[in-house]
């Protein structure tokens, strides 16, 4: 299928600045890609906060994004592993050391073909496109075993011997209903820990114990209800507590759920009077990053993405519940408003770049 030398993309013009869609080139592939017609295309929470706090980007016009699905139209050189036709997901490339990349707000894509999965037939590509930061942030942060990762390094759940391994185990998720937080309660199901307990809307319960979830507390309750809730249910602190909000007021709370010698993970850095509280006690914070192309992240992104098309397949993984904004990358801005005003819960916002004007 022929690809154009021209597409439509999404630009941040400049640091804090205006969000403008406008012709650019297609990047032609290098040894090694894909060029993906870009089909369904997800938002995720740090691109209005880019925007907003003019954080983490370095160099303008940026064109974000970190979670699409589409379909294979063109191979780079020594391409095996795909053929023309492929329905894949893939991450958007970006680099944290250097604040530069090419997101996925837009309608052609390229990338290596060692960072992307094949969509299975029972999935959509807007349900796919749920799925590339959320699992990887759940799953790296957790299962990681290479040296000096930011990770509690259990054994994952889709290598041999992994699958429910930690029965008996306890883990908390606070957040539970964001986008890594159910896939976090996904995989920790799948690697057997029980009691999973959650922190969500509780109008999102039936959703959150669908995911496994064995209890959700009201996310609106005290620190001290929720750890007194906690503790009654896991019989004391937790050896595993994923904290899939990380705002000041999480941050203690996730710390006193953490039992001594257990793992406390954070999307966001957390302050040196949490990581020095924690080591005091025999605690370790990580530092959640997701992203397949993180050279510490290599490893376990090829034997999670080889297995990734199996687990959605079977429904061991489901994606996020989405809904689709129209107008294509046009309606991306007004989604991104609904999600700084605190306005969207439950549901991942994803746009078609194929239907921009």
């Amino acid at each position: 299928m022929p690809v154009p030398s021209l597409q439509k993309a999404l630009f941040l013009e400049a640091k804090q600045g205006q969000w403008v869609v406008r012709s650019t080139e297609v990047v032609r592939p290098e040894p090694g890609d894909i060029v993906v017609k870009v089909e369904a295309a997800a938002l995720g929470g740090v691109e209005w906060k880019i925007q907003a706090w003019g954080v983490l980007v370095k160099k303008y016009p940026v064109t974000l994004g970190l979670d699409g699905a589409g379909t294979v139209v063109e191979l780079g050189e020594g391409v095996t592993t795909f053929a023309v036709g492929d329905r894949v997901l893939f991450q958007g490339n970006w680099d944290a050391a250097t604040g530069t990349g090419t997101g996925t707000f837009l309608q052609y894509f390229t990338v290596p073909a060692q960072f992307v999965a094949k969509i299975p037939d029972n999935i959509s590509f807007e349900a796919a496109s749920t799925v590339p930061l959320g699992v990887g942030t759940a799953a790296f942060s957790i299962y990681n075993q290479a040296d000096s990762a930011p990770s509690a390094r259990y054994l994952a759940p889709w290598l041999p011997g992994g699958r429910g391994k930690y029965a008996g185990k306890s883990a908390v998720i606070l957040g539970g209903s964001t986008s890594h937080g159910q896939y976090a309660l996904q995989l920790v199901r799948l690697s057997g820990f029980s009691p999973i307990i959650t922190t969500g809307s509780l109008h999102n319960t039936d959703l959150l114990k669908s995911f496994g979830a064995t209890h959700v507390l009201d996310r609106k309750l005290s620190d001290e209800e929720i750890e007194a809730q906690v503790t009654q249910i896991a019989g004391g602190s937790v050896d595993l507590v994923y904290d899939a909000v990380s705002v000041g007021g999480t941050f203690p709370l996730a710390l006193a759920l953490t039992a001594p010698g257990g793992n406390m993970l954070v999307v966001q850095v957390a302050p040196d009077k949490i990581v020095e509280e924690a080591r005091k006690d025999g605690k370790t914070v990580h530092k959640i990053h997701g992203v397949f192309r993180t050279p510490i992240n290599h490893e376990i992104s090829r034997t999670l993405l080889a297995k990734l098309p199996e687990l959605l397949e079977s429904g061991d993984i489901k994606p996020n519940r989405w809904e689709v904004l129209p107008g294509g990358l046009n309606g991306i801005v007004g989604g991104l408003e609904r999600m700084k005003n605190d306005q969207v819960s439950g549901v991942k916002l994803v746009v078609r770049p194929q239907e921009t004007d």
